[in-house]
C-alpha cells in the first residue's frame, strides 16, 4: 500500500501518461491517514506545531495530488479537465483501465510490473 503511495510521490508533478486504480486510491487512503492522523493528534496533544505541519504536509502534497487524479483520468481516456466535474470524476475514478493503449499512453496494468510481484523477486 506504501509502496503505491511512494510510487505517485515519485511522479511529483508529472501531468502525462496513465495511473491504475490501485495506485490512485493507495495514494488516496495513504494520504488521509497521514492528514487525518497529524489533525488528530494536534487536537488530542494541543499542540500547534502538528497543525503547522499538517498545513505543510498538505500543501506538500498538493501538486502530487492533482497530478494523480489527472493521470487516473487519462487511463480511462478522458482529458485532465474532467477532474473539475465533481460527481463525474469520482465515476470515473472508480471505472476501469480503457484496455490497450489510447492516446495517453500504454495501459499500465499490462505494461508495468505489480508492485507486489516485483517487491518478491
Amino acid at each position: 500500500m506504501f509502496d503505491y503511495y511512494m510510487m505517485a510521490l515519485r511522479k511529483y508533478a508529472q501531468f502525462e501518461g496513465r495511473s491504475r486504480r490501485k495506485e490512485y486510491w493507495y495514494f488516496v487512503l495513504v494520504n488521509m491517514i497521514i492528514q487525518y492522523g497529524l489533525i488528530g493528534l494536534s487536537g488530542v496533544l494541543n499542540l500547534p506545531f502538528l497543525a503547522i505541519l499538517s498545513s505543510v504536509y498538505a500543501l506538500g502534497v498538493f501538486i502530487p495530488s492533482i497530478s494523480a487524479i489527472i493521470r487516473r483520468m487519462h487511463d480511462v481516456g478522458k482529458s485532465g479537465w474532467f477532474c473539475l466535474i465533481p460527481i463525474y470524476n469520482l465515476v470515473l475514478a472508480c471505472t476501469d483501465s480503457q484496455a490497450g493503449t489510447n492516446q495517453y499512453g500504454p495501459n499500465p496494468k499490462s505494461n508495468e510490473l505489480d508492485v507486489a510481484d516485483h517487491l518478491i523477486d
